[in-house]
């Protein structure tokens, strides 16, 4: 209720995606089917109440990876079904899937006016007691300071707890956030992630004639075991360096399967206190810290799209977190307004902008 709001007359629809092939199943797969349809069994107890409607639950094959497109069917009720007609007449999507679709809901809700989303890639149980148990209004409250400060910046400097700094080039780009809030009249980009807590913005990526992207500098990781630090030039990820030269070669390999995954393709802002780190991406850019990712953004309001991998397999939007209390961390973020002055937000490892 707090999150959708359904209205009378709106039509529900929770789809997951199922194994096949060398995309193989696994228990937390499994259960999250199963989560699927409790949630589609809840909505359905609430519509004698509210007067809304519940599809049949939707299942498509999984597309292997994260943000890639989705097919063009699935199967509803026995029947085989096409995502674009069921998407026309459906107000609230629910998708509890294995890979994340957030991107291309982003892009059916661009297609249909009265389409709204939330997209649940990996989620579990056990965040009915994390990030889902938040109060949501708080992390509405939180996520606007964020999203506000995000939205004025044209640069931020970051320092990492490694002594790595990077520049990131916002110009001509603006914030948006998932704040847990998917009401019908919700206004910018209808879809949001579930669990939410995040502000995030795409950095500048070149495309304007003249004006290459003045993002630069390095970034850590953990690679497995190793750590490695990637250098970026003009917003893509251009060199690795490292002790463990298994851990690059395996990560070039990674890069040098589509030149579109060399893209730095978000910068994120987590604010939810009740996400914890669990390796589940979904949750763990919601805690917080920050969040860089490599790969595609269009969907965040950046112009890396599909038709820019050589392959839709090859399609990704890959988060790496940094959350404060990490082995890794973000030491300071600084952000400079178009106005030239600069505002540290987060210093020490901790946010600078939250009152009690």
């Amino acid at each position: 209720m707090d999150v959708f709001d359904p209205q009378p007359g709106e039509i529900v629809l929770v789809i997951t995606d199922i194994p096949h092939g060398d995309i193989e199943d696994y228990d937390l797969w499994k259960s999250r089917r199963e989560m699927a349809e409790e949630w589609q069994s809840a909505f359905e107890q609430l519509t004698n109440k509210i007067g809304f409607q519940v599809s049949p639950l939707l299942t498509y094959p999984a597309t292997g990876n994260h943000n890639a497109q989705l097919p063009d069917e699935g199967e509803m009720a026995g029947e085989q079904v096409r995502f674009d007609e069921v998407f026309r007449q459906t107000n609230i999507v629910v998708a509890m899937t294995e890979f994340s679709a957030t991107a291309p809901l982003m892009g059916y809700s661009e297609q249909f006016p009265e389409f709204r989303a939330a997209s649940m890639p990996m989620v579990h149980q056990g965040m009915m007691e994390t990030a889902l148990a938040a109060d949501y209004q708080e992390v509405a409250n939180k996520c606007k300071i964020l999203f506000e400060k995000l939205d004025h910046a044209i640069s931020a400097d970051l320092l990492f707890s490694t002594s790595d700094q990077l520049y990131i080039d916002l110009r001509n780009r603006q914030a948006e956030v998932d704040d847990g809030q998917l009401l019908k009249d919700k206004q910018g980009i209808r879809v949001i992630n579930l669990p939410s807590g995040e502000a995030y913005i795409a950095p500048y990526e070149g495309e304007l004639s003249a004006q290459p992207s003045l993002t630069e500098g390095t970034i850590p990781v953990i690679f497995g075991d190793a750590m490695l630090t990637l250098e970026v030039q003009e917003n893509q990820f251009t060199r690795i360096t490292g002790d463990e030269q298994w851990a690059i070669d395996e990560l070039q390999d990674w890069f040098n399967t589509d030149d579109a995954r060399r893209n730095l393709a978000e910068l994120g802002l987590g604010c939810n206190d009740r996400a914890v780190v669990t390796g589940n991406v979904l949750e763990d850019e919601k805690v917080l810290g920050v969040h860089l990712a490599a790969g595609r953004s269009d969907h965040l309001g950046g112009v890396i799209g599909v038709d820019d991998f050589s392959d839709p397999r090859f399609v990704i939007h890959q988060d790496v977190v940094y959350p404060f209390n990490g082995e890794l961390f973000v030491e300071s973020l600084s952000l400079i307004y178009e106005d030239g002055t600069m505002e540290e937000i987060i210093q020490n490892g901790a946010y600078t902008i939250y009152s009690e």
